[in-house]
């Protein structure tokens, strides 16, 4: 067993008083962007692993728990699949999950940063998995705010897979009444938004809590759903919001069929995972019945 003083460490904060250390194979760059600070190294544990800002992104050993979760209840539920729009998500893993999906005619993906889908490209190429080739993916450097004012197409589902919007986030801005209302107009009817909504667990639910109880405000169907993502070290959450679907309420026999014609062999999300991931605990379920902030 090597000894630690043998390695390099990337230390994730949490808080002044929490850390998560990671032991550092090698670093495959670091340096910044416009937008963020970049790093992409390779750990013992994980593997390859995307850092931005100095957060944990996605990691090589359990991304897929995250990008399947992400995508696949929301295209499950779908009554129109044949146009997705992914807001963020430059690695291409969510743009490779959703394009399992046979239905799907078209997926749209806008990010900011030209330097994340490049890099991805470059060093995690298992991550999207040939899908930047497909012929069915559009993928569109810039804003995805000016992205949607500037365009009136509409889409089945709305998969947003940007960072939380915390103050010094480039995704803080797309965090407010005048965003959802444009995002919700990008929807057909009955369509779904689904977006990645920070973390779930009983020591720092409140933000993910916050965002539920804004966008009930939209939509009359603001579910939850919750899953660990050992790279993240902690509960990941997601919300599912719609006029016309509650996610929580799909049958595992619906689900099992969409995931029947799914491209490739699913790592983690099936029937019974849908219904683990939306059985939430008595400590979520109360904080997110409370009154509270909102954006």
């Amino acid at each position: 067993m090597p000894k630690t003083e043998h390695w390099h460490w990337y230390v994730e904060e949490f808080a002044p008083s929490e850390q998560h250390h990671h032991a550092v194979d090698e670093v495959y760059y670091s340096g910044r962007s416009p937008f963020q600070q970049i790093a992409v190294l390779r750990s013992p544990v994980f593997g390859k692993m995307l850092v931005i800002d100095g957060d944990t992104q996605s990691a090589q050993a359990d991304e897929r728990i995250y990008h399947e979760a992400l995508a696949h209840p929301a295209l499950a539920g779908a009554r129109e699949r044949r146009r997705v729009l992914i807001l963020g998500g430059g690695e291409g893993a969510t743009l490779r999950e959703v394009l399992r999906c046979p239905d799907v005619e078209q997926c749209t993906m806008v990010d900011i940063d030209a330097l994340v889908v490049d890099l991805s490209k470059q060093f995690l190429p298992e991550w999207s998995a040939g899908a930047f080739d497909d012929p069915r993916a559009r993928v569109v450097v810039g804003d995805a705010l000016e992205y949607m004012g500037s365009t009136t197409e509409r889409y089945g589902v709305i998969i947003s897979d940007l960072t939380e919007p915390l103050e010094d986030s480039p995704s803080h801005p797309l965090f407010n009444e005048r965003v959802f209302e444009l995002i919700k107009s990008r929807l057909v009817d009955g369509g779904i938004y689904v977006l990645q909504a920070s973390t779930g667990a009983a020591i720092n639910a409140a933000l993910h809590c916050k965002m539920a109880r804004t966008l009930r405000r939209h939509y009359s169907h603001v579910a939850s759903f919750v899953t660990h993502v050992p790279a993240f070290d902690t509960e990941w959450a997601f919300l599912a919001c719609s006029d016309g679907a509650d996610l929580a309420q799909l049958e595992a026999a619906t689900i099992d069929r969409y995931c029947a014609r799914l491209k490739g062999e699913s790592f983690f999300y099936d029937g019974v995972t849908h219904r683990r991931l939306f059985a939430l605990p008595l400590f979520l379920r109360r904080m997110l019945a409370a009154g509270g902030d909102t954006f």
